[in-house]
């Protein structure tokens, strides 16, 4: 990598903005050589009795002791996600793939917004369907080399019904009714259809008096089933684990149902609820309305409605009243089949995933091998392979493949999404054994995901999805363990909230590990910001330091693979917090880039200063420094690597406010007893709240200044120190006398 050196006098670098800087060495390492040095942004080496109180930052560089390694063409990336027609035009043009290239980001992960939205994806139309006559059924995408495909669709689930789990579902004009997914049924696990009980979950939205429940059952009906009812707090947070249980109903339990519509009595005295939840052990394998000729219409479970009320003296039904300020009942489903056809397409300019031709030739993936997903949840085992077929048929290098979506969001039971993980497996690895497939691609969670407890009194989610994989003697098919991190509310962050972002990735990291997932499968966060919902935070100066810290305490924890979200530019919008963007650049609706936001300058200092890509494997070792506040909080995080050019870098998160901090810097070797320090050039890059500072100011939002990191360099012995300015990002970089470069 090319290393362009501006030096200018400090009064002509504020003249500059940080456009005109980075155009100067848009894939380079800027370095300013400042000839007139601000004390609060300068390194400087001083006596302690200079009247500056001067903290320590400790190294363990024992030899041995590295904590972790990663190569960041492997380990540092970022990803892409559903956009719409015209902004897939946009976003592939070399201008702003170059510009999406430039924050140095390795590798790409390919999101799947469709499964996260309930919906079907064809990752290319062409294909055949199970009922080729009436385009309906069952979609395997071709594997022949046709024209480039260049966009990806979504189909609405015709088999949803009334479910409402999961995000926003994709609306068809087709909807009939609920039934589960057929890969779950004995035909397909290999094993009995009640290990895999499927269930629909009424929420009420209040407790309401219950003694009834109507079913108006379709085809495959439940001969076996049980209506139950919740005994605690939500039913359905599985993020915080739902505290409580399922009782059955006094009469709820059914062992030899007809299918039809009936009015089931469940208690002579109603039961105040909230939730209800019809439990089903036992198919009719009876055909749904598309016939015999697919077994896949036979097997499951189907409703075409569920009510939940009470039943008078005379015996009529009355479903439970609703106030008019509440919202409807709503219903979650244990799975969906996903059945559809040619009309349910989603076929609008708004909404649409990359095709993959067009992902993989455009540039983006960086040259380098790619993580993608494949439809689990709602798509067929056979589509998944033939996906695969085609991307390698086209010579595509994959590095990773996640099997589906957020299971954990659609309230999807680990042993359920494990047999369809080990199914989709065996069909990918009759393609090729050797790709690496992982999950399950959890939510931002921030705490163990816990579910109802399993005959065993089980509720860890992870706990239970290893544990099956381990049971069918299938744990090898786990190559890595994915998961998103939004670890904060959007709403609620405050400066101080920069402050526990260490120990939330840390933990989250432990949880894993702690559910049994083994020391040597690694551990990726595939998906990742400050919140899961817009927060005017976004684009102030804490999104640096929270990614810095975000991204050192991951690697310092143990993880294997960092992707940060998301690649492509985007424009600004209100949020509760102040106007802010997702992305690395604001840009206008002609995607003109008005800017560059406080992420993309932290990924420069992480990507471009801190680690060296293209160049191999870094270790990393323990750090810390002894600054707190008042109250305990640390101050300063560190985070060291030992490159493989042989240099130390260390990057230290100033998350004082207010104050710079003075720190000098000592590695220790606890093999020879003896502490060494940085000798010779020292190369000292800081971003920070002087360079940056984001105007809330409507849609003319914007960073000013926006000036990009400043370095210099330094000839350091072991009496130098280092002033830190407030809330910034310094990373120094250089030789350690008496360590093994």
């Amino acid at each position: 990598m090319a290393t362009t050196s501006i030096c200018v006098d400090q009064n002509s670098v504020t003249r500059l903005s940080g456009r005109e800087l980075l155009s100067r060495a848009v894939t380079g390492i800027i370095v300013l050589c400042l000839v007139a040095q601000t004390p609060s942004s300068s390194a400087q080496s001083m006596p302690d009795a200079g009247g500056v109180q001067v903290g320590t930052v400790r190294v363990d560089a024992t030899p041995g002791h590295a904590i972790n390694s990663f190569d960041p063409d492997s380990a540092l990336g970022s990803s892409i996600d559903v956009l719409s027609r015209r902004d897939i035009d946009s976003v592939y043009s070399p201008h702003i793939i170059q510009e999406s290239l430039s924050a140095g980001w390795g590798p790409i992960t390919y999101r799947n917004n469709t499964e996260l939205r309930m919906a079907a994806w064809h990752w290319t139309e062409n294909g055949t369907w199970s009922d080729a006559a009436h385009r309906s059924g069952y979609f395997t995408g071709s594997t022949e080399l046709k024209e480039p495909i260049r966009y990806i669709l979504a189909y609405a689930l015709l088999h949803r019904g009334f479910a409402t789990s999961g995000d926003r579902p994709v609306q068809g004009p087709n909807l009939s009714y609920w039934k589960s997914n057929p890969y779950l049924t004995s035909k397909f696990t290999g094993e009995s259809d009640a290990l895999h009980p499927q269930w629909v979950v009424l929420d009420l939205k209040a407790e309401k008096p219950v003694n009834a429940v109507r079913i108006a059952w379709a085809s495959p009906y439940a001969t076996k089933y049980q209506v139950e009812y919740w005994v605690g707090a939500d039913a359905l947070d599985f993020d915080a684990g739902p505290k409580g249980e399922w009782k059955a109903f006094a009469s709820g339990v059914v062992n030899d149902a007809r299918g039809g519509t009936s009015t089931l009595l469940l208690a002579d005295t109603p039961v105040s609820t909230r939730f209800l939840r019809v439990l089903m052990t036992e198919s009719s394998n009876t055909c749904d309305e598309h016939g015999a000729g697919d077994v896949r219409n036979c097997v499951g479970y189907a409703m075409q409605q569920v009510a939940a009320g009470t039943v008078d003296g005379s015996g009529a039904f009355s479903e439970s009243p609703k106030d008019p300020a509440e919202k409807r009942t709503t219903f979650c489903a244990s799975s969906i089949d996903p059945w559809h056809s040619a009309d349910d397409v989603n076929d609008g300019g708004n909404y649409q995933h990359s095709g993959f031709d067009l992902f993989f030739t455009s540039g983006l993936t960086n040259n380098l091998p790619a993580m993608i997903p494949v439809t689990m949840l709602y798509g067929t085992p056979d589509d998944a392979a033939a996906q695969i077929a085609y991307i390698e048929k086209r010579g595509y290098r994959i590095g990773y493949i996640e099997m589906g979506e957020e299971p954990d969001g659609k309230h999807a039971m680990p042993e359920d999404y494990a047999a369809l993980y080990l199914q989709w497996a065996a069909a990918i690895h009759k393609v090729d054994p050797t790709l690496k497939l992982g999950g399950p691609i959890f939510e931002g969670v921030n705490e163990d995901i816990r579910v109802w407890p399993d005959a065993q009194g089980r509720t860890s989610w992870m706990g239970r999805f290893v544990d099956y994989l381990k049971a069918h003697g299938r744990l090898a098919d786990l190559s890595f363990v994915s998961f998103e991190h939004y670890p904060f509310e959007p709403c609620s962050i405050t400066w101080k909230t920069l402050y526990t972002e260490p120990q939330l990735m840390k933990h989250i990291l432990q949880v894993w590990r702690d559910d049994g997932v083994p020391q040597d499968v690694p551990l990726m966060v595939t998906e990742n910001h400050l919140a899961a919902e817009l927060t005017g935070p976004m684009t102030t100066i804490f999104a640096a330091l929270w990614l810095a810290d975000n991204v050192g305490s991951f690697f310092e924890g143990g993880g294997a693979a960092f992707y940060h979200s998301p690649i492509q530019p985007q424009g600004i919008q209100n949020s509760c917090l102040g106007w802010a963007s997702w992305s690395n650049f604001v840009s206008n609706e002609h995607y003109d880039i008005k800017g560059y936001t406080s992420p993309y300058f932290a990924a420069h200092m992480i990507n471009r200063e801190w680690v060296q890509h293209r160049s191999g494997v870094h270790s990393m070792f323990k750090s810390s420094a002894d600054i707190k506040d008042r109250e305990g909080n640390v101050l300063v995080t560190t985070y060291a690597v030992h490159r493989p050019d042989g240099d130390w870098s260390l990057m230290l998160v100033n998350r004082d406010e207010n104050n710079a901090h003075t720190v000098r810097v000592v590695f220790e070797d606890s093999r020879d007893k003896q502490n060494k320090s940085f000798s010779g050039p020292v190369t000292f890059v800081t971003f920070g709240s002087e360079q940056y500072v984001w105007i809330n100011d409507g849609l003319n939002s914007h960073a000013d200044p926006d000036n990009p990191p400043a370095a210099t360099t330094l000839a350091a012995n072991s009496g130098t120190t280092f002033t830190l300015p407030k809330a910034s990002i310094t990373v120094l970089r250089g030789k350690v006398a008496g360590t093994k470069n």
